[in-house]
């Protein structure tokens, strides 16, 4: 899989800083907030970039979470 560089990036840019904020994000909140789509794409390509991240589905929503490094 190709991948994007997060400083060449807008969408991984806006989806890395919502999730600096802290706390969960469900998809559609990353979607909204973040004004971007394929957002499981976005979370493959950000832990490409060093970024973890960990997901965790709770019925039918998927919470996407910045892990302190």
């Amino acid at each position: 899989m190709n991948y994007a560089n997060i400083e060449k990036s807008d969408r991984l840019a806006r989806v890395a800083e919502l999730l600096s904020q802290g706390g969960e994000f469900t998809t559609l909140d990353i979607i909204k907030q973040a004004n971007v789509c394929a957002v499981n794409s976005i979370i493959s390509e950000l832990r490409q970039n060093g970024y973890g991240i960990s997901c965790q589905r709770r019925g039918s929503k998927w919470y996407y979470k910045l892990e302190k490094s």
